[in-house]
């Protein structure tokens, strides 16, 4: 099922009595979600995310804008008539029903037509259930269970209805961090098995390029890019997306361009084609440096982190806003822990140039 978000707005009125001033949750927001996709809603706490999954739901009405499954418009519909499974982050679970009853809950709310016997209930349930690998827990109680399981609990009972539209809001934070790697990569192969249009909300930007078809990055209720996770990683659109995907973080410093050159304090450490003479803000991805005993950038060394197959090297330099640099390199170059400094060459697609002010891309050619 396509889902489109046609310039979706929600503005919440002010708590503050004093100043009277709206709070924009979402601002025109413009979107389509492919069938068959998942898509990941990521950013920081209140930039609207869960506002927008809640819209699309029907919990929430938008102030302005329509909401589409396929081409039926489904703004003014009631959640429970717009056929959409929903994850809540604290699995929302009944605690005095089994695995059982509560799987068996949605289905036993259904009227009319849609009426199930008994029989076809029990079938469906044990459908969900073996497709989260919880088959062998029906009888127990949610308390009988780890976080991990009650997770599968909630997922089965949003599928068990067989929704058009499965929504998921931040699932996987009350889980510790193996059991959210193990999560995700089953809410993958449900997805990818049951072919339904899924939107997953997080602020952790690793579980959204791990699991997300596409990518829709956001800030105080505005769109900042959407696209495929590899390629808003190689390609952001300003320092805020730059600064938001990866781990580590991107390394940001001062900079200024002289003569298409860029510069890092006193020294030119790249040619930036095409980039006009100004304050810029340079930003280098930790795999986009190169140890080099002549290159151009030079760092006062902190540490260094043998991780097995890469090295982190932890630097420092006067003009990084950054607290340190990380950079890292294979495991095969041999570096001297007690050195004082340490030198980079750059590969000049790991690093992004924005301007000192707006923040936007400079693009220069690679």
């Amino acid at each position: 099922m396509k889902v489109e978000l046609r310039n979706l707005t929600k503005v919440f009125p002010s708590r503050d009595k004093k100043s009277g001033k709206d709070v924009t949750a979402v601002n025109n927001f413009t979107f389509e979600i492919p069938d068959g996709k998942l898509v990941g809603l990521l950013g920081p706490s209140g930039c609207g995310k869960s506002t927008t999954l809640y819209m699309i739901s029907g919990l929430q009405q938008p102030t302005s804008g329509k909401i589409f499954f396929g081409e039926e418009d489904v703004t003014e519909l009631a959640p429970e008539n717009r056929g959409i499974g929903l994850v809540f982050q604290n699995y929302a679970l009944y605690p005095h029903m089994t695995v059982q009853q509560n799987i068996l809950f949605p289905l036993q709310n259904l009227r009319g037509k849609d009426k199930m016997t008994k029989e076809a209930m029990l079938e469906r349930a044990y459908e969900a259930a073996k497709l989260v690998q919880i088959d062998e827990l029906m009888d127990r109680k949610p308390s009988e269970l780890s976080g991990g399981q009650q997770q599968r609990v909630a997922i089965a009972r949003a599928l068990v209805k067989m929704p058009r539209v499965l929504l998921l809001d931040e699932p996987l934070s009350n889980l510790d961090a193996r059991l959210r790697l193990q999560t995700r990569e089953e809410i993958r192969r449900i997805q990818k098995e049951t072919g339904i249009t899924t939107v997953f909300v997080t602020h952790d930007q690793e579980e959204a390029m791990s699991i997300s078809d596409v990518i829709v990055v956001m800030k105080l209720g505005v769109v900042q890019q959407t696209g495929k996770p590899q390629e808003i990683y190689d390609n952001p659109t300003n320092l805020f997306v730059a600064k938001f995907l990866g781990t580590p973080p991107i390394n940001v410093f001062k900079g200024r361009v002289e003569n298409e050159r860029l510069y890092i304090g006193e020294n030119a450490v790249l040619d930036v084609k095409g980039v006009k003479d100004g304050n810029v803000t340079a930003a280098i991805r930790p795999e986009g440096f190169v140890l080099d005993e002549n290159g151009p950038l030079v760092c006062e060394l902190s540490n260094v982190e043998i991780m097995g197959r890469d090295v982190s090297i932890v630097s420092r330099h006067s003009e990084s806003l950054n607290p340190t640099i990380r950079s890292i390199i294979d495991a095969d170059n041999r570096i001297d822990a007690t050195a004082e400094g340490v030198r980079f060459t750059l590969k000049p697609h790991k690093v992004f140039l924005f301007d000192a002010e707006s923040e936007e891309r400079l693009y220069f050619e690679v």
